[in-house]
C-alpha cells in the first residue's frame, strides 16, 4: 500500500515539508492494520454466496443432462445439446438481470439530481 500525503510536516519529526513535496509511505505485506490479515476478514458475502452456489447447481444441471434437444420457436427449429441451450439461456437471464441493475441505478441517480 502506498500512502501519499500532502500534509505540511513529516510525522515523527520536526522538519517541515517543503511545497511541492509529497511524502511517501509503503506498508510490508505484515504490516497490516486491518482485521482480514489476522483471519478476521468479512469473509463472503451472501450475493456473493449465493452466486456461487447457483453456479454449482448449474454445472451440476449441465453435467447431468447432455442429450440433444429439438427446439421450435415460431418457424425456427433446431437440435442444441440440453447443456448447451442451458448456459445461453443462463447468461441471457443474467444480461437482463444485469440490465435491470443498470436501470434503477440511473433512475435512482436521476432521482437524487432533482
Amino acid at each position: 500500500m502506498q500512502v501519499v500525503a500532502l500534509s505540511c510536516q513529516h510525522p515523527g519529526s520536526g522538519r517541515r515539508q517543503k511545497k511541492g513535496e509529497a511524502l511517501v509511505m509503503q506498508q510490508g505485506p505484515g504490516d497490516s492494520t486491518s482485521g482480514a490479515a489476522g483471519g478476521q476478514g468479512r469473509g463472503l458475502s451472501g450475493g456473493a454466496i449465493a452466486s456461487l452456489t447457483g453456479v454449482g447447481l448449474l454445472l451440476i444441471f449441465m453435467i447431468q443432462n447432455t442429450e440433444d434437444v429439438t427446439l421450435d420457436f415460431l418457424f425456427w427449429s433446431f437440435t442444441w445439446p440440453l447443456w448447451l441451450f442451458t448456459i445461453v439461456i443462463a447468461l441471457a437471464g443474467a444480461l437482463v438481470w444485469f440490465g435491470f441493475g443498470v436501470i434503477r441505478r440511473h433512475r435512482r441517480r436521476e432521482a437524487r439530481r432533482n
